[in-house]
């Protein structure tokens, strides 16, 4: 029987037409049994049986994988990026990639947003005080008084700049694949905007052009008030180079949704000016049910277009 392989943590499959289609056309689900982003092995071990079809997640998947998954057809990445996926190798093994660049956008913009706000009001740290049965009266910044500087302006990059318009604020960019720009938006050099932007919030691919973007020597020429907000890839930010950048109060804060390594049981985590979460930019119910059901959609017309299916 033709398999298919969910490898993301979560996904509600009983509440998704397009995968409900799927089994009925006698094609069986398997799941991630983790729970948690897949190593390389493990993603072999599941696509081992046969599998036509990957909905994926952020796992590795490389020509060691297609090697291995002599039956795979259609990959459906649940999500914008695509850095995890060696689309050489896909090609080359002829299968298809594809993904939803637009569903997750909202979700990680706003978490985005939300992850400034706690920052500049010290949201976390004034709350921790109250709990521990103090009343400070910690004195923050404005979202308006900020120039923040977005790097990529892709799907989530513009969605950023249309809500920091909406709160008052100055929003310059930078992104050499671009050249029209939101209304308002000034596309600057990225030395200009390091050494310019009150936050610097990132917001394109991984790949190894961008790998530590925000290194030891970038992060020297920010502002000592900076913060660094990255809800994109991990690996675009040296977290050791951050860590001491921070130690030395050579910027004031910074917010990382991603990291090189995940779960991540860094020393970050005992910096008291960093807010940490665990890759949750797209885990907003609405947007998230909308990229499983684009996820589960693209793989479906994938494996028409292959034959695979009528």
């Amino acid at each position: 029987m033709n398999t298919l392989v969910i490898s993301t943590s979560s996904f509600d499959i009983d509440n998704n037409p397009p995968l409900q289609h799927l089994l009925k056309n006698g094609l069986k689900i398997i799941t991630n049994p983790h729970r948690r982003k897949l190593t390389e092995d493990e993603i072999i071990a599941l696509l081992k049986d046969g599998a036509v079809g990957l909905i994926a997640g952020i796992e590795p998947l490389t020509e060691r994988v297609f090697e291995s998954a002599n039956h795979l057809k259609v990959i459906s990445r649940c999500g914008t990026g695509l850095d995890s996926v060696d689309l050489v190798a896909a090609k080359n093994h002829d299968i298809t990639v594809l993904n939803t660049p637009e569903a997750p956008a909202q979700a990680v913009a706003e978490l985005t947003i939300g992850l400034m706000l706690a920052l500049l009001r010290q949201i976390n740290p004034i709350d921790q005080a109250v709990r521990s049965s103090e009343w400070p009266r910690m004195q923050g910044r404005l979202l308006a008084a900020q120039t923040v500087g977005i790097i990529g302006l892709g799907h989530i990059g513009r969605r950023v700049a249309r809500l920091c318009q909406a709160f008052e604020a100055t929003v310059i960019a930078h992104d050499p694949y671009v050249n029209e720009v939101p209304t308002d938006v000034t596309l600057v050099p990225l030395e200009s905007l390091l050494a310019t932007a009150d936050i610097i919030s990132l917001h394109l691919p991984y790949s190894a052009n961008t790998h530590h973007l925000l290194n030891a020597k970038a992060l020297t020429t920010l502002k000592p008030e900076a913060i660094v907000i990255n809800a994109a890839r991990g690996g675009l930010v040296d977290e050791d180079a951050l860590l001491d950048t921070l130690k030395l109060g050579k910027i004031s804060a910074a917010a990382l949704d991603t990291f090189e390594q995940e779960p991540y049981h860094g020393p970050l985590i005992e910096c008291g000016n960093t807010i940490l979460t665990s890759h949750i930019g797209s885990l907003a119910r609405e947007s998230r049910q909308r990229m499983e059901i684009e996820a589960a959609e693209n793989l479906l017309q994938g494996l028409i277009k292959t034959g695979l299916l009528k």
